[in-house]
């Protein structure tokens, strides 16, 4: 598909409710768009992304067991821009239409060009993530995150990796919501999405990067 094209398509539903909110916390500058994209075209990104996304399932090592991890994900980028993370290294594949037209319309706040994107699908409530921060050597100094989310709510925690007197933080990230972490974030703070029993419909998370 043409990229100019796909951008065109969707020019009647640019409009969005761009108001932020900052969090405050301390050690962290963190920034929440509950509705960056409207309903409309979230619904039309998330089917595409369903579509024409190379969703795989990799392992990871744990207490000597190998394990799926549970999710599906997906690494795109420029070439050249490898991720490793819990000792999975991934090799980018090429940016498509959606995730470009997705890239370039969060780049309008973020003052930055991301060339990399780590995508996760979480299929159901037992899919989660477990407490970590985002800040290996590949993201240099203070990385820029900017975490956008389509599909289900999921409940989105962080806790203070030193400070144990400081109460978690949750956060709903809804359809179409953008969330961003900058600053000294991932330096002090962990993020995770737990699982849950209750019925949540699939979600599909991007997590746009700067790999150095």
């Amino acid at each position: 598909m043409n990229t100019q094209l796909s951008l065109n398509l969707w020019a009647d539903t640019l409009t969005s409710n761009l108001q932020p909110e900052k969090l405050s916390i301390p050690d962290g500058d963190i920034i929440f768009y509950p509705s960056y994209f409207t309903e409309e075209e979230s619904n039309r990104i998330i089917q595409e992304l369903f579509r024409e996304i190379n969703w795989g399932q990799d392992k990871i090592k744990f207490y000597g067991k190998e394990m799926n991890l549970p999710r599906l994900t997906a690494w795109y980028g420029d070439s050249g821009k490898y991720y490793t993370y819990s000792n999975i290294t991934m090799n980018p594949i090429p940016w498509t239409p959606m995730l470009l037209y997705i890239k370039n319309k969060i780049e309008t706040v973020a003052e930055v060009v991301f060339n990399s994107v780590l995508l996760n699908f979480y299929r159901n409530g037992k899919d989660s993530i477990s407490w970590h921060s985002d800040d290996e050597p590949e993201l240099g100094k203070e990385p820029i995150i900017y975490s956008v989310s389509f599909g289900g709510e999921r409940k989105f925690q962080l806790r203070h990796k030193y400070k144990n007197n400081l109460e978690k933080i949750e956060l709903k990230l809804n359809h179409g919501s953008l969330l961003i972490m900058q600053g000294k974030t991932q330096e002090y703070w962990q993020h995770q999405i737990p699982k849950t029993s209750k019925l949540v419909m699939p979600r599909v998370n991007l997590t746009f990067r700067i790999i150095k």
